[in-house]
Parts: structure tokens; sequence; C-alpha cells
């Protein structure tokens, strides 16, 4: 299976898929233009990777910063990762948040509430 990786922009996020590495990140600012165009291939690699998935899957959410537009592209993605986990795959979300954002603590906490499955909320360092 293809690895899927974006570079970061001004504008989106860092993005690897990698099945072989296990590797599963989201990582950066997401306010793209067309949040559909950039959402869509992710969305397609992991529909393709649902097909054969690793027996656990860690998915690592980081985000700085992410528009509402995005975040419902968030929760595309987590109910995918929901659907690995009803057909008995072990996955695991890690969102991660800086210290100080409530926001972004807040929004994983209600994410963690809708997909109902292992979730972790990681608190980071101040720089």
């Amino acid at each position: 299976m293809e690895r899927l990786h974006l570079e970061p922009t001004l504008t989106t996020p860092k993005v690897v898929f990698d099945r072989d590495s296990g590797e599963f990140t989201i990582q950066g600012k997401s306010l793209p233009e067309d949040v559909k165009s950039f959402y869509t291939p992710l969305i397609a690699w992991l529909d393709d990777y649902m097909k054969n998935p690793n027996k656990t899957s860690i998915f690592e959410f980081d985000f700085e910063y992410f528009n509402t537009a995005s975040s419902k592209m968030i929760l595309i993605i987590m109910n995918r990762i929901k659907e690995l986990f009803k057909k008995g795959y072990e996955v695991q979300i890690v969102w991660k948040y800086p210290q100080q954002d409530a926001e972004l603590e807040e929004a994983g906490e209600e994410l963690a509430e809708l997909i109902s499955v292992p979730f972790k909320l990681v608190p980071k360092p101040e720089m």
C-alpha cells in the first residue's frame, strides 16, 4: 500500500499515513481554502487501508489550530477509525494539544465522546 505523505503549508497540516511503519499522523494547522480537496485523498487512503489494516493502529492528531470546515473532515476520519474498531481491530486515537489551549483540549474531549474508541488526550509541554 502506498504511503501518503504531505508536507505542511501555512494552511494545511503535515500528514503521514504509512501502513508499513504504522505511522498515522496529522499535525499542524488546518484551514485550507478548499477543505474537501485537501481531505478527500486522506479519506480515500483510509478507505483503502480499511480493506487490509494492521492489527493495531494508533492515529495521532496534533493540531495547532483547525477551522470549522476542517472539524467536519476530522470527524469523518475519526468515524473511519471507529469502523475499524467495530470490526475488532485495535485502534487508539491520540489527541495532542498545547497545554494552555483550552479550545483544542475541549475539542478533543468532545470528539472522544462522539467516537467512543480508545482515546488519549495528551497535553504538550510549553515550548
